[in-house]
């Protein structure tokens, strides 16, 4: 009898705060037609100074535990991906799970840049598939306002803050249909976030913003969702007309645009949360999933594809049946 990761719920949470790309140009040389041209956003959330990415991420596991009806403490594992954890140790997992007042379940953190979600959903569904879990939450959550250099144009203009959440059951019924993840590290120089306080010597004074040469990574990435959206359709013997949802991570307007062609879907079937939210990284395909939801757009029995690239280079893909 098959075993399969079903979702059960999901969940959402974004700062109260909002800047806007007239805002920004109000620090940095740019506007907000300028923004809005190159990458679709015109506004991201900003978390407050006594926000962390575990009470954000316990806000979003709090609604997907609500949806699915049941307690925390029936949950086996908590997963987090996030790139701006409220420490390095104990791991954000940790600090959600006492959060949520569990005692007996795993916790812990992955990092994979903007794929964390699908890198974590991806985990989950092994964990599920081989019986060894029988619910598992998975929670995307970023600060990324605290790590973008807010005088470079390049960057600040992309990043927003926000958690995502979904938990995960095991069932006799199609879920997760397959998962998709990749790595290639000879890509590193082109997007990445430094560590001063683990930094080689010569680079100590090297500052704690991300670092990313747009161009080429946009070219590696619309490349890859290419391929990954070939790969993923060959392994479970599908068509592009029985993909019902796309569900990507919120990156720029014309990634999205170029993965949808490739699909061959309308814009109206894609979900799409980036002028408001801008890039949340980990936390933005679980945002854009739990919005669908909620709006009703997606319905029980569909087919969604999910799709992320980060810094790594990391990348992955889940079919799901909703």
């Amino acid at each position: 009898m098959a075993n399969y990761a079903r979702v059960i719920g999901t969940g959402g949470y974004l700062p109260s705060t909002q800047r806007t790309n007239d805002d920004i140009s109000e620090f940095v040389e740019t506007s907000d037609a300028w923004i809005f041209e190159r990458t679709g956003i015109k506004s991201r959330r900003i978390a407050g100074d006594q926000e962390t990415a575990s009470s954000m991420a316990e806000i979003a596991a709090r609604q997907a535990i609500a949806m699915a009806g049941i307690q925390p403490e029936e949950i086996d594992a908590i997963i987090v991906a996030t790139g701006t954890p409220d420490r390095v140790y104990p791991s954000t997992g940790c600090l959600l799970q006492n959060r949520l007042g569990i005692k007996n379940c795993v916790a812990f953190d992955i990092q994979a840049a903007c794929s964390g979600a699908i890198f974590g959903l991806s985990i989950a569904d092994q964990y599920i598939k081989t019986g060894t879990y029988q619910k598992v939450l998975v929670v995307g959550s970023e600060i990324c306002s605290r790590i973008v250099d807010w005088s470079d144009r390049g960057t600040c203009i992309l990043f927003g803050d926000g958690a995502g959440a979904v938990l995960l059951e095991r069932s006799e019924d199609a879920g997760i249909l397959s998962t998709h993840i990749h790595a290639d590290g000879q890509y590193e120089e082109l997007l990445y976030l430094p560590n001063p306080q683990a930094a080689l010597p010569e680079n100590v004074n090297e500052a704690g913003y991300i670092n990313m040469r747009g161009n080429e990574v946009f070219k590696v990435a619309v490349n890859t969702l290419g391929r990954i959206v070939d790969e993923t359709l060959e392994a479970n013997n599908m068509q592009k007309s029985e993909i019902d949802w796309l569900v990507p991570h919120q990156a720029n307007i014309r990634i999205i645009e170029a993965t949808a062609k490739k699909l061959k879907m309308s814009m109206e079937q894609v979900v799409v949360t980036l002028e408001s939210q801008g890039n949340t990284s980990s936390a933005s395909v679980l945002l854009a999933l739990n919005e669908a939801v909620r709006d009703g757009r997606i319905q029980r029995g569909q087919i969604l594809l999910l799709e992320a690239f980060g810094a790594g280079f990391t990348w992955g893909s889940a079919l799901i049946r909703y």
